[in-house]
């Protein structure tokens, strides 16, 4: 992995603020007034709903039972009155219902105001009572005691008293309604003028919510949100190819530390580039070299083709020439000469003719078709029909797979590998087998044998050009035969290798890209 090490960067001249400014402590800014403003708006809104709530309980538990109190407690002693009045007339008791009833409802009125302790109204209940009482020791308990009889007289004498009496009592209840009257008026403008201060507080808290709200909004838009688009724009212009846009920014400590980081970058970019412009100029020359050595290589290979072969061919005629001529005043050493000499020039011709096949590998330009793999091996096993014969092989074709290839490659492929497999035989008839299997994105084909097999530390030796195994006497060939294999498998975007797992002899397997991939054809061939 290769690590670039950016350059330092400065910061640039920035304010006392924003030096010590942190997108941290920004945000934290931010949300602290309208944090502030909605903690205050809760606590106003709790104080607020507590004391109306007390207030209202005031009101509707204290006075307002107080008030209808006072009321109902007027009308239980108008009952009382009227029994008492209608029992002293007639004498009948049945009249003193009204007089019991509202002596029961009196009781009850006056335990609610004597516990409602309403302000201001503790004089007047007071009165009030005092008045009741007045009345019941001076008119009730006579008019009860006494009885019908003797009632003329007494009346004659009192009516006038306790009329008198009572209408103290109706004047001491009516100043009691009087003030719990004023009481309620007074808690019902609390409750008002609460609700209305709650309102006000509101308002105000509102008010100052959205202020908050704007000030963190400006605060954003200044010292992040502006920085930020800043160092954005500044990003993607360096992105559309205008490497010398610095994308410096001013604004909170870390933010600067980042834009300072991205401009490293930049820098680092630009320097990087500089080197690579620097490295293509020197691989466009290196291309120029290669082209002028490929252009040296193919006259090379028309001379070794045509002028080198040449020379060759006249060595072996030659040698023949003075076998067939001279070959009886020779001895046994001198006719062994001339066939040393014979043997060398034609594997040399061979060579030549196998290092031209090699070089042009990929360098044909001819165009790739879609070709059913059979095909190939069929015409691959055609070329090896007297080798096949002589050697008395079984090849397998199973059903291989139809690829866009270059046709005369792949079937110098398949004929090498065949070819491989008969050379390298046991003592029984070779047997080979060729198969394809799908492995994802890429054709798996196998050429498997029951030849003498190949040693796993061997397994990348085989595949270089002109590395040989064996003696040129044991096995004949150039050791040029898997290096072209695995050239022209390569060129055509697979991998050879030689299966190490397997044990019965040799299996050799190469990949094809599926990309061009046509459905399988063709059947088991057997020779």
């Amino acid at each position: 992995m290769i690590r670039t090490e950016l350059p330092r960067v400065a910061l640039p001249a920035r304010t006392a603020l924003t030096r010590r400014l942190t997108l941290g402590r920004l945000l934290a800014l931010v949300a602290a007034g309208p944090a502030t403003v909605v903690i205050l708006a809760v606590a106003v809104g709790i104080a607020a709903i507590t004391h109306q709530n007390a207030v209202r309980a005031d009101l509707i538990g204290r006075v307002e039972p107080a008030n209808v109190a006072g009321l109902r407690l007027l009308t239980a002693m108008v009952n009382q009155e009227t029994g008492i009045r209608g029992f002293e007339l007639t004498g009948n008791r049945q009249f003193l219902q009204p007089y019991q009833l509202g002596v029961t409802e009196a009781a009850t009125e006056e335990r609610i105001l004597a516990r409602a302790h309403v302000t201001g109204t503790a004089a007047a209940f007071t009165t009030a009572l005092a008045s009741i009482h007045a009345w019941e020791s001076a008119t009730v308990a006579p008019a009860l005691r006494t009885g019908p009889a003797g009632l003329g007289h007494h009346r004659i004498d009192t009516t006038l008293v306790d009329k008198a009496r009572f209408d103290a009592i109706r004047a001491s209840l009516g100043e009691l309604s009087t003030r719990i009257g004023v009481a309620v008026i007074r808690v019902k403008g609390a409750l008002a003028r609460s609700a209305a201060a709650t309102e006000v507080a509101f308002s105000v808290i509102g008010v100052a919510l959205i202020l908050s709200l704007l000030a963190a909004g400006l605060l954003l838009r200044r010292f992040a949100t502006r920085p930020l688009a800043d160092l954005a724009g500044a990003a993607r212009e360096v992105a559309e190819g205008q490497l010398d846009r610095s994308v410096l920014t001013d604004g909170p400590r870390d933010l600067a530390r980042l834009a300072a980081d991205v401009e490293g970058m930049r820098l680092a970019l630009v320097r990087e580039l500089a080197a690579a412009r620097e490295t293509q100029d020197q691989l466009s020359v290196v291309a120029a070299d290669l082209r002028r050595s490929n252009s040296e290589l193919e006259q090379f290979a028309y001379v070794a083709s045509h002028d080198l072969q040449e020379p060759l061919r006249k060595v072996t005629s030659f040698c023949q020439l003075l076998e067939s001529r001279y070959g009886n005043d020779l001895d046994e050493r001198g006719l062994q000469y001339i066939a040393f000499a014979v043997d060398g020039a034609t594997r040399m011709q061979q060579l030549v003719n196998d290092l031209l096949a090699f070089s042009r590998v990929g360098r044909s330009g001819r165009a790739v078709e879609a070709v059913p793999l059979n095909e190939l091996v069929a015409a691959a096993l055609s070329d090896l029909g007297d080798a096949v014969e002589a050697s008395g092989a079984t090849v397998t074709v199973k059903p291989l797979p139809t690829l866009t290839v270059e046709p005369a490659l792949l079937r110098a492929v398949f004929q090498n590998l065949i070819a491989n497999a008969i050379k390298f035989r046991a003592e029984a008839a070779p047997q080979v087998r060729i198969e394809a299997v799908r492995d994802g994105e890429e054709w798996q084909i196998c050429c498997s044998d029951n030849g003498i097999g190949i040693d796993a530390e061997y397994a990348e030796r085989i595949f270089i050009i002109f590395q040989r195994l064996h003696t040129r006497e044991a096995y004949p060939g150039t050791g040029i035969g898997l290096a072209m294999c695995r050239k022209i498998v390569e060129h055509h975007g697979g991998r050879i290798w030689l299966d190490e797992s397997y044990r019965s002899g040799t299996r050799m397997c190469f990949t094809l890209p599926v990309e061009s991939m046509m459905t399988t054809s063709g059947e088991p061939l057997s020779e």
